[in-house]
């Protein structure tokens, strides 16, 4: 196990007064050889996130834990669960999802109080224009014009995709079998997480070692999804991560997906592809989110590498057929 005492942490106040170089550098950096950084002083009201904890984990106790302890308890003693997997194969968590771009199902969701919902629909709003902001950060450190990768991920429909996952993590009784959430890259472009700030069990893969990812109370810790990586041409990295689960405590995530709309293109920012090729490296493939995401479903727990090898060789069938023709 790496140590966390690295781990990047951006404080966004610094980007409005004379530190403003060295943070952006900082960024540049977590971008570049993390795939995950934390922020703080992000303009989320604390006050708000205290409240979307509170709301979220009263949640769970009262209407999901009884009926995912029941589950996995089952699941364990029989050494599969319903669908037929084996442990190794499950992770120990309980979720939702809520979406709420391009149209949301916050008041289609069952078992959600008015004061949840308001709660989220809230910090949705603040989560979406951090997203954003960070967005044009990064298109200022890659040299692209601002707006390029909001528009990138808006498409023909004019709309990203934008939703949350909320997980809880409960204590683990075989934490040595089972994994919360099982090692994968993010399919998307931006990942913003609220997650609990005394339960631990994020960790990322850097150079070949598990690095813990710091609970910090307040903080939003920022991951940059496969799509980031397409359009960067590699520049930035989506990055494998997983769970482990606990023996003890019970650990709360909230995890928002920024995306490209389904019908979005997505493909290298061409200034970054010509700078590569005079570098004498390749391009990233051309591909509609939608189909990446049709693959990405039946592959989550396996490298990223062949996803974007088979689009490339998508790419390359249709351009002998066209050259033939």
């Amino acid at each position: 196990m790496a140590p966390a005492s690295s781990f990047p942490i951006i404080d966004m106040a610094l980007l409005g007064g004379e530190q403003r170089p060295a943070a952006m550098e900082l960024l540049r950096d977590a971008c570049e050889n993390w795939g995950f950084f934390q922020t703080l002083n992000h303009g989320i009201p604390t006050e708000l996130m205290d409240e979307v904890e509170r709301l979220t984990k009263d949640h769970y106790k009262r209407v999901r834990e009884q009926r995912f302890l029941e589950f996995a308890t089952r699941a364990l003693q029989d050494g599969r669960d319903a669908q037929g997997a084996r442990p190794e194969d499950m992770d120990w968590e309980s979720t939702f999802f809520v979406r709420h771009l391009p149209e949301s199902n916050l008041a289609e969701l069952p078992d959600l109080d008015d004061a949840y919902r308001r709660a989220m629909r809230r910090f949705a709003s603040e989560l979406e224009a951090l997203a954003e902001r960070l967005l044009d950060l990064l298109c200022e450190n890659l040299g692209l014009e601002k707006g390029y990768l909001a528009r990138a991920f808006r498409g023909p429909s004019g709309a990203p995709t934008f939703g949350t996952k909320v997980s809880s993590y409960p204590p683990c009784p075989r934490p040595d079998l089972v994994k919360g959430l099982r090692a994968h890259t993010d399919a998307g472009g931006i990942i913003l997480l609220f997650q609990d700030d005394r339960v631990g069990g994020l960790q990322l893969l850097k150079d070949g070692e598990w690095v813990d990812v710091p609970p910090m109370r307040h903080s939003i810790v920022v991951n940059l999804g496969d799509q980031l990586e397409v359009i960067t041409n590699g520049r930035y990295k989506s990055v494998m991560h997983r769970v482990v689960a606990q023996p003890d405590g019970n650990r709360m995530s909230i995890a928002s997906f920024y995306n490209p709309g389904g019908d979005a293109v997505i493909f290298p920012a061409p200034p970054l592809v010509e700078a590569d090729e005079e570098a004498g490296q390749g391009a990233y493939p051309r591909f509609v989110f939608d189909d990446y995401m049709a693959l990405y479903v039946r592959h989550k727990f396996e490298a990223k590498e062949p996803r974007f090898e088979a689009f490339k060789s998508m790419e390359t069938d249709s351009s002998n057929r066209i050259a033939i023709a």
